[in-house]
């Protein structure tokens, strides 16, 4: 299939995934929560693009569903709630939202070479599942994700339908953060983009950002949703206790899962990455080691 073919189908799933979603709260019943309403809607639209992987046998029809479902929520929330349209904090995050959606989407539609190509970390998990690759294809690599998302999304819901009758000075640093955050993904996975074009085999980036992080774009990753809930805390500093469940559980998720297998493969495909461990940072970032030689 080509790349335009490609994008064309994925298009069609997210546009149906929305739609199904829309309609739920619009026309479903109500749970007098907005942010249940919110769940069952982005489930929902989640299911519909699980029942697209499965008839394509390809879980990466999932893979921007990461970064286009948070710009809606964010603003069913300012709409649906009680805040209204001259809330700074409530503008504050949205754009940090709309700024990290847009740049990492576009960072996929760059890197997306067509459903032929499926993430190997999906595959690796539905094979080692056996007969289970169903339920793990569903709840590892659908479902979980969503979770994590929508609990990282938690503080936004808390920041953009609770009034603020004035703005604190934590507003602006989670909105400094959250920027930076961006920003810091931004020039990481360009300085991997480019390493890629010219790079010889069997060598490992460590260049720039990747000199100082092997993962530079999952510490900005995780910042982000950092950033998040300090928007949270800025509104409602009594919530700080649960606020930073969503970004603890994608910390959980970057330092238990998705380092882990990354690490693994690139030791198993390239000996140099071995030197690369024992001079740099495996996620803060921080000058390089010095190894005697």
């Amino acid at each position: 299939m080509s790349r335009t073919g490609s994008f064309l189908r994925v298009g069609v799933a997210y546009t149906l995934a929305v739609v199904v979603a829309l309609l739920w709260v619009v026309f479903g019943p109500r749970t007098d929560h907005l942010w249940l309403d919110a769940l069952v809607a982005d489930v929902l639209a989640t299911l519909v693009i699980f029942a697209f992987s499965r008839f394509h046998g390809n879980s990466s029809f999932y893979d921007a569903f990461w970064s286009v479902i948070p710009p809606l929520l964010t603003i069913f929330w300012w709409a649906r709630g009680d805040v209204g349209a001259d809330s700074l904090v409530a503008w504050l995050v949205s754009v940090v939202v709309m700024v990290w959606a847009v740049r990492l989407t576009w960072n996929w539609a760059r890197s997306f070479p067509g459903l032929h190509h499926e993430d190997w970390r999906y595959g690796n998990l539905r094979d080692g599942a056996g007969r289970w690759e169903f339920v793990v294809d569903l709840v590892a690599i659908h479902l979980i994700p969503t979770g994590q998302v929508f609990l990282g999304m938690l503080p936004v819901y808390v920041a953009v339908t609770r009034p603020d009758d004035a703005v604190g000075w934590l507003a602006f640093v989670a909105t400094a953060v959250g920027l930076g955050a961006v920003a810091l993904e931004y020039v990481a996975d360009e300085q991997l983009r480019r390493f890629v074009a010219t790079k010889q085999p069997g060598q490992t980036m460590d260049r720039g950002l990747w000199a100082w992080s092997r993962h530079p774009n999952y510490f900005g990753e995780f910042s982000f949703w950092f950033a998040l809930a300090l928007f949270g805390v800025a509104v409602s500093p009594g919530d700080a206790w649960w606020l930073f469940v969503g970004a603890i559980a994608m910390l959980a998720m970057f330092l238990g899962a998705s380092i882990p297998m990354m690490e693994a493969r690139s030791l198993e495909s390239r000996a140099s990455y071995s030197d690369v461990v024992e001079r740099v940072s495996r996620f803060v970032p921080r000058p390089p080691r010095k190894v005697a030689a």
